[in-house]
């Protein structure tokens, strides 16, 4: 999408349902083996109680989005800040969504809110990042 084309106040959403193979996947790709993440037993004695997926992954939905629908193909991630506020649990379906907060013309910069929520609404993750939008 074109700088020019973006407005204040647009979205897009992205959404999963996380499986058993994203959650042992991730793990692969990116060496973290916490046992919260891939071991039952362990993670029966943690806080949450039962396995939950890596707090990444859930914001790499966040990167799918504002890289797939908004602003898309050709937008550079400048910075993200995060706040994970509850866990994402095998079979939860994690909807990303981007907002526009603010365009920044003359540098080409985009300001979007991003968030996660699970199936029943719940806020799983949230925070802003900051896009550059190429020219065409």
């Amino acid at each position: 999408m074109r700088l020019e084309d973006l407005t204040v106040g647009q979205t897009a959403e992205f959404g999963k349902t996380i499986t058993e193979a994203d959650v042992m996947m991730f793990a692969g790709v990116t060496g973290d083996f916490n046992p919260v993440h891939i071991n039952e037993t362990a993670a029966q004695r943690s806080r949450f109680k039962g396995r939950i997926a890596h707090g990444m992954l859930s914001a790499g939905l966040v990167s799918a989005t504002i890289a797939g629908k908004l602003p898309g193909a050709g937008s550079i991630y400048l910075s993200q800040t995060l706040r994970f506020t509850a866990p994402v649990r095998i079979g939860d379906t994690v909807t990303a969504s981007v907002s526009v907060l603010e365009i920044l013309v003359a540098k080409r910069r985009v300001r979007l809110a991003t968030v996660c929520r699970n199936q029943d609404g719940l806020t799983v993750l949230d925070g802003e990042a900051m896009v550059l939008v190429e020219k065409d």
